[in-house]
């Protein structure tokens, strides 16, 4: 019975062959290499990126210019710092080019890039910080929730505007549902999220005035963290952008829509409380090689705690290769 559970286990798709094609002909319109990255909507930049890209980098060489496509809603921003690091160190310029979502830590990946490239779909965001703590609230599937150090500000400024008695202070009743340690560090990392963006700004900008001007605007302009900036948006901000061609940004779609079909669930319901997930959340490629990260495991649903606990974890970082005619598939053991 087990095995026969485990023969009907769901597996996404890896659609080397019609990415590769369309890259290759992107490379032609494009004038020099292009690198992809895609996160599908459970996927979000991470440390563990860098390897990934190494492994692309590696593969071509060095390059005069890298088109690095991007679709993303975020992630870790000192992993976006460490990519664009490594990206500089294969090539003399990166042009970002955006097709659709390229939000948070993604946008901050677009900061480091000598141009950006948007089409008609295409938005930046905000990259003011949010923090899920070990002491953060539990919402009501019992997870920690993200706090961001805008909401906590307006909290204060709403009770000090609407407050009768001038001696109350409100961190007496925000710490009752915030922890203080909470509120100490998204006040630290909201100083990190725009060191981070004066150091990406850094590669290609030296007017220091220039840098603080944009890091302050992405951080702190804003009311919402996903408020979408739009290409005339984003030459107010001080970057600088430039349009997709209709040819070229038609064939970024064709991508993602590929990537987005690799992307999607693959969930195999066993019964009401056992479950397993083979999903592709990262996916990096260029010329000749695609690296992905493949969620791999079982699913268990702990009703006392009413939340879904996972078992025999199996997920892993793995490289399609093409070597000659053939095409190779691989682990790859980053940790």
């Amino acid at each position: 019975m087990e095995s026969n559970s485990k023969n009907k286990v769901k597996q996404p798709p890896i659609l080397f062959d019609k990415t590769q094609a369309i890259i290759k002909e992107l490379n032609k319109k494009l004038g020099g290499t292009l690198i992809t990255y895609f996160n599908n909507p459970r996927g979000s930049v991470c440390h563990d990126d860098i390897l990934a890209l190494f492994e692309l980098l590696e593969k071509i060489g060095h390059q005069q210019k890298i088109y690095l496509f991007i679709k993303s809603s975020g992630g870790n921003g000192q992993a976006s710092l460490r990519l664009v690091n490594l990206l500089r160190q294969y090539c003399d310029k990166v042009i970002a080019v955006i097709p659709l979502e390229c939000a948070s830590a993604a946008t901050m990946i677009t900061l480091g890039a000598n141009e950006i490239y948007m089409g008609p779909m295409a938005y930046l965001t905000p990259v003011d910080t949010s923090l899920t703590h070990a002491l953060s609230p539990i919402d009501r599937d019992n997870d920690r929730v993200s706090v961001s150090l805008d909401e906590l500000t307006r909290v204060v400024k709403l009770w000090q505007s609407q407050r009768s008695d001038r001696s109350e202070n409100p961190y007496q009743q925000l710490f009752q549902h915030v922890h203080p340690l909470v509120i100490g560090a998204v006040d630290r990392a909201e100083s990190l999220s725009i060191m981070l963006c004066k150091e990406l700004l850094a590669y290609h900008i030296k007017d220091e005035k220039t840098q603080d001007r944009i890091a302050n605007a992405l951080n702190a302009k804003y009311p919402s963290h996903g408020y979408p900036i739009l290409f005339e948006e984003a030459k107010r901000v001080g970057l600088k952008v430039s349009h997709l061609t209709p040819e070229i940004n038609s064939l970024l779609l064709e991508l993602n829509e590929l990537y987005s079909e690799m992307g999607q669930r693959a969930t195999t319901d066993f019964d009401d409380t056992h479950a397993h997930s083979n999903e592709i959340l990262n996916i990096w490629e260029t010329s000749g090689v695609l690296v992905h990260f493949q969620q791999d495991k079982d699913w268990f649903y702990r009703t006392e705690e009413r939340r879904w606990i996972s078992l025999n974890d199996n997920s892993s970082w793995r490289r399609t290769l093409k070597v000659g005619n053939k095409v190779e598939k691989s682990i790859l053991h980053i940790s």
